[in-house]
């Protein structure tokens, strides 16, 4: 048998220790650097004879905070293509190795040389980025094992011999002398991952075989462990398989013939239901009412029959009463909403009106100087404004193909609440960007957790928001497969929410709520819009990567993510005195308004500090009268939904909609949001009943009253989706206290438990819910099936717009 020698091929690792803060960490190339002879091993690994030449591949220690881009030659921020592919691994420095001293490992089949940083010690762990050579991908794994994906090739001059082994078990293989090699001289041959150096027999001359068992690998190295592994990946190196793009069938149409309602004039628009699907149709300018008029439905709109409709889609689609919708707008199919009148009909005012005007927010985006951050101007506009709307097209990652059509969206509008998610999170996964394109590495330290999260999400472009991310808490030994993300996420928004930085706060009317802090430039001067963007991104990736939101907010606020509508009733939720005394002064006599003294402008206190702030623009000079006491209500409705915290919003949602396309969020109401990001409570429903007191005509008998055992009888059969719906409906937040029902706050922060008010039947035909101090007023109704479906009707209908008193 002929002698050997192993050769293995370097990869040199710098010291370098500090990677500054969001930057990238890149491979300094391939460095084509001839070994003049035997190189001299480095402490910790086995010695071995190292002759001839071979590639110097260069890698740096990832060991400071940041976002790293991985693979699919993507610098951060950038999305590009092209650059090198690398692997990230894990190692530790071996017993006895000092600083600036090299050793071996490897890094998944391959032998690399990792230079010990300066300011780490024997047992720190590492983390190196290797680039993967291009031809690489077949071949064995270290000493002849199966291959791990990253292998470089067998050398042609190689052949395995099946069924032939060596004394301990490892496989036989035949080389042919390449020509030019004489007896004694040596050549080399990349055998399973290794590279070796054979020596030829004294006897044999170039085109002969010789047959030899390549030896194990060196005693003592250790194993890099592959951090960056595609989901769902066994093996270290593996790589995600492309997904399938579906193919959109082409889209037929369907003609609906109407008769133009009774008042509606030319170029006036109504709504109507056409195959199950409320659709906004706008009068023909030479038609008028009593006309028959026709209009085209893509087939992919219409509700299909065998579509299973949830409860909430049920009374959207048959309870035709006084209420906001949002309807299809058969010019363009894009979501509109409109209000309708106790007849059925569009609503068209456009003055204030205290009970019925609702308003949306509208967003329009601009390019921004970063090219990684767009910018955008947020206003508060009527909901039945033209410009409010909603596309209902998504472009899948090509950029040219749709992979969300109106169909699918109608269609998944009336799906339930568990089917809507399962949807929403298929159509995420294929909005992600591939493994193979791509993926990051998130480098941070637990000591500066949200610094070093902002910087580095901070620093990515919108499509590597969509990339898979791993993450790395530098120091620490645990390797992301899940758990490391969900704690991230976990205990970043934890830290953001927290009151005490400044940025938020809890509202007022209620403790298990957060409220953005108007006076948050206070508390961060140079940079708390800043973190408003990057909270944004945060919940965006949450939702996009299944992960869960630590912080419950205000109403309103989720109303302003999905877009919907916002009334003078969202008022009470945010500041209930000032929502009563506006309440008084719109009952008010002109003569008492007048004697208010009150103007278009508010005064507003930080800090002890009072400043006045005009509602509109000259509002200082403005007295409020009884004629334009409308515009008034309508300037501090949206002062305080909008105007007080704009500059934070803006950016909030900016963030979000970086990683979100907002026509996803169309399929959820404002309190299925809440249950997406926050998680279905886990309601513990002896302590709910245990922790509940009892008022009005339940005083006396409390939970002993016929109406009050039938209320937990149906809570009972509710399942965790309704019973959550139920909580937010009277506390308005699916928030249960850590401590349990028994500290439920209310918004003056003290306990006020959850309580059951009694009524007479003809006081309110539904439940009525009172979310400042956490109380159902519950009509005595007759029987349990009446109950039953009295508060299943007013729970669902808090999320439909409808006014059902």
């Amino acid at each position: 048998m002929p002698s050997w020698s192993k050769w293995g091929k370097k990869s040199k690792a710098k010291g370098d220790s500090s990677v500054a803060s969001g930057s990238t960490a890149q491979s300094d190339g391939a460095s084509s650097q001839q070994n003049g002879g035997p190189s001299r091993p480095p402490p910790g690994t086995a010695r071995g004879t190292s002759t001839g030449s071979g590639g110097g591949l260069f890698t740096r220690v990832n060991q400071g905070p940041g976002a790293f881009s991985v693979g699919g030659g993507s610098a951060v921020g950038g999305g590009g293509d092209g650059g090198p592919q690398t692997a990230v691994f894990r190692v530790t420095v071996p017993e006895n190795v000092q600083p600036g001293q090299e050793f071996q490992v490897y890094a998944g089949n391959r032998i690399v040389r990792v230079r010990c940083p300066m300011d780490s010690r024997s047992g720190q762990s590492l983390q190196i980025t290797v680039p993967v050579d291009p031809e690489e991908g077949r071949g064995g794994g270290p000493g002849g094992g199966p291959g791990g994906g990253d292998l470089p090739p067998d050398s042609p001059n190689v052949q395995r011999l099946d069924g032939q082994a060596g004394p301990d078990g490892r496989p036989a293989y035949m080389v042919t002398i390449p020509p030019g090699v004489r007896g004694g001289q040596q050549f080399p041959v990349t055998i399973a991952g290794q590279q070796l150096m054979v020596t030829c027999p004294p006897n044999a001359r170039p085109g002969m075989s010789v047959r030899i068992v390549p030896p194990p690998p060196p005693p003592g190295m250790q194993q890099g462990t592959q951090l960056d592994r595609p989901p769902g990946a066994g093996g270290a190196g593996g790589a995600g398989r492309p997904r399938p793009r579906p193919n959109k069938p082409p889209e037929g149409t369907q003609m609906f013939e109407v008769v133009v309602p009774r008042g509606v004039q030319p170029g006036q628009p109504f709504a109507l239901l056409a195959g199950g699907v409320r659709v906004l149709v706008t009068c023909p300018t030479n038609a008028s009412s009593g006309q028959k008029i026709r209009f085209n439905l893509p087939n992919t709109l219409l509700q299909k029959k065998d579509t299973e409709v949830s409860k909430a889609a049920k009374v959207k689609l048959s309870y035709d009463k006084d209420g906001w919708t949002r309807t299809v707008r058969v010019t363009d199919l894009k979501f509109q909403w409109v209000r309708m009148d106790d007849k059925g009909d569009i609503d068209s005012s456009t003055r204030f009106d205290i009970k019925h005007s609702a308003y949306v927010r509208h967003m329009v985006f601009q390019e921004g100087i970063d090219p990684r951050m767009r910018a955008g101007k947020l206003s508060l506009v009527p909901a039945n404004d033209p410009r409010a709307v909603v596309d209902s097209h998504i472009k899948a990652l090509d950029n040219r193909t749709d992979l969300v059509t109106y169909g699918d969206i109608a269609a998944a509008q009336v799906k339930s609440f568990p089917d809507k998610v399962k949807w929403f999170q298929g159509t995420c996964a294929e909005l992600c960007v591939e493994w193979n394109e791509g993926h990051m590495r998130m480098n941070v330290r637990r000591d500066y957790l949200l610094s070093d999260s902002m910087e580095a999400v901070m620093s990515l472009s919108r499509k590597d928001l969509r990339k898979v991310w791993r993450f790395e808490f530098i120091g620490e030994m645990g390797i992301d497969a899940g758990g490391l993300a969900r704690e991230w996420f976990q205990l970043v928004t934890e830290e953001i929410f927290d009151p005490e930085r400044g940025l938020w706060q809890s509202s007022a009317t209620n403790q298990m709520c957060m409220t953005i802090n108007p006076a948050s430039e206070i508390a961060c001067p140079e940079d708390h819009l800043i973190y408003f963007r990057f909270l944004g991104r945060v919940m965006g990736k949450a939702l996009f990567d299944r992960q869960l939101v630590a912080g419950h907010m205000v109403k309103h606020l989720y109303k302003h993510i999905l877009g919907w509508p916002v009334n003078f009733g969202d008022l009470e939720t945010i500041d209930e005195d000032y929502y009563s005394n506006l309440k008084k002064l719109s009952e008010m006599d002109t003569e008492m308004i007048e004697y208010c003294c009150l103007n278009f402008s508010t005064t507003e206190e930080t800090m002890g500090d009072k400043r006045e702030v005009l509602l509109v623009p000259g509002g200082d000079e403005i007295d409020v009268d009884q004629d334009n006491l409308p515009e008034y209500l309508e300037a501090c409705l949206k002062y305080k939904m909008i105007g007080q915290v704009r500059a934070q919003l803006n950016e909030l949602l900016l963030g979000f909609f970086d990683v979100i396309p907002e026509p996803l969020l169309t399929i959820f109401d404002f309190q299925e949001l809440e249950l997406l990001m926050c998680g279905l409570p886990e309601i513990d429903l002896e302590d709910w009943m245990a922790n509940t007191e009892y008022s009005g005509e339940y005083d006396r008998v409390g939970a002993d009253h016929e109406t009050c055992r039938w209320f937990w009888e149906v809570i009972e059969k509710f399942d965790h989706e309704m019973r959550a719906r139920l909580l937010q409906f009277v506390t308005g937040t699916s928030g249960v206290p850590p401590r349990g029902f028994g500290t439920l706050q209310g918004n003056d922060g003290n306990i006020r438990r959850f309580t059951i008010h009694g009524v007479e039947l003809g006081v309110c035909l539904y439940p009525r819910a009172h979310t400042c101090f956490n109380r159902i007023d519950l009509p005595m109704y007759e029987s349990k099936k009446e109950l039953e479906e009295k508060l299943e009707l007013a729970v669902t209908m808090v999320a439909t717009g409808f006014d059902i008193e």
